[in-house]
């Protein structure tokens, strides 16, 4: 390309050609192939997991959460195996608004056990995933510098997928191979407050909700389901000028968990402050954690509840199962189709139309076909 600015009429001037535009097309496109994940044997897994390889854990949880018929096969195989192996851990479930701090704080805590405590760490962290796009950022490890870096703790992130309580559909499953593997804390990262943090309680030991100062009425701000599952309550970014505020905060929850009926383990939550961001506070915190879970072995509610979450489990599964054998069924996507229609021209009720497609699967199951 001429440039005028280099005309002899311009002197002191001079623009030098520039770097030719790369192509729109990868020349090394032909040369790249997506790699498959190789496929082990159960037993292959089990033994890796068993000793300790993150490398194998990690593939055996990507299975775990995969939707293909053949993976999900030889996951549960393993995740059987494991099962003997597992439930020696301490599980903590960590929810809280946005914006409280959840992953700084998780790198807080678990720089904090394991240090004074020992042993080896697990976070599964879910990350919320779009409802358009159902596409995840997955940048938990981003927000836990330390925690990341650190050789005896693994971090998971997960796609909610739109599930309950935005606990990915395979947490549980993953939790069993996380045991399996050596870990004895587990984390639990949830995505947000709501009364269908249900899912997250089911799979845990402690369920800890964070709170920050400043973003609203402490009562009015918090779902009571969220506060009546609770087994512990701390205020976080209690440091600066924001000490006193995160005190009255305290207060406040203090006085609000007391309208509430006593838990069925028989412990009163505790409100704490600290702060995340400077390591204040987290040793009473952990304290607290550990005083609980010892009390609740001691009086036989951390067997009963664990006994009760396997129940839990079982019935969500069923259902799962169910739903999925229903839409799966042959003729039940045009006959759902014909009752829509129905439903929209306003000549059929919701529930009527429930119940025919019922009937129609029955049929099916039947023979009849009808």
């Amino acid at each position: 390309m001429e440039h005028p600015e280099n005309d002899k009429a311009y002197k002191g001037l001079k623009v030098n050609d520039g770097v030719e535009a790369p192509g729109s097309i990868n020349p090394y496109l032909s040369t790249m192939r997506r790699k498959r994940q190789t496929l082990f044997s159960v037993n292959d897994y089990v033994e890796g997991i068993l000793r300790g390889d993150v490398t194998m854990l990690s593939r055996a949880v990507t299975l775990v959460e995969s939707l293909l018929p053949e993976h999900q096969a030889i996951a549960q195989e393993v995740v059987e195996h494991c099962l003997p192996h597992s439930g020696n851990s301490v599980r903590v479930g960590i929810t809280g608004v946005p914006g409280a701090g959840k992953s700084t704080s998780i790198d807080a805590f678990g720089m904090h056990i394991l240090e004074r405590c020992g042993g080896k760490l697990a976070v599964l962290a879910v990350d919320p995933s779009s409802e358009r796009s159902k596409g995840s950022i997955l940048g938990d490890k981003t927000r836990m510098e330390r925690l990341s870096q650190h050789p005896d703790a693994f971090i998971r992130p997960s796609a909610s997928a739109g599930s309950l309580g935005g606990v990915a559909r395979k947490t549980r499953e993953t939790i069993v191979l996380c045991e399996a593997a050596g870990y004895d804390k587990v984390f639990v990262e949830t995505v947000g407050v709501g009364q269908s943090e249900t899912a997250v309680y089911s799979m845990v030991d402690f369920f800890l909700l964070i709170q920050i100062t400043g973003a609203g009425d402490e009562l009015q701000g918090i779902k009571r389901g969220i506060m009546e599952m609770a087994d512990g309550v701390v205020i976080n970014k209690a440091d600066g000028d924001n000490i006193d505020e995160a005190r009255r905060s305290a207060v406040h929850l203090r006085n609000a968990l007391h309208l509430f009926p006593m838990p069925a383990s028989g412990i009163r939550p505790q409100v704490l402050t600290y702060s995340g961001f400077f390591d204040l506070g987290i040793k009473e915190v952990w304290d607290m954690i550990f005083d609980y879970i010892a009390k609740v072995k001691e009086n036989g509610a951390f067997d009963e509840r664990r006994h009760n979450q396997s129940k839990y489990w079982m019935y969500e599964t069923i259902e799962e199962q169910l739903r999925m054998r229903f839409m799966n069924a042959p003729g039940v996507a045009d006959r759902l189709m014909h009752y829509e229609q129905l439903l929209l021209s306003g000549k059929m009720t919701s529930f009527a139309a429930a119940a025919r497609m019922l009937d129609f699967y029955d049929n099916i199951k039947d023979g009849t076909g009808r």
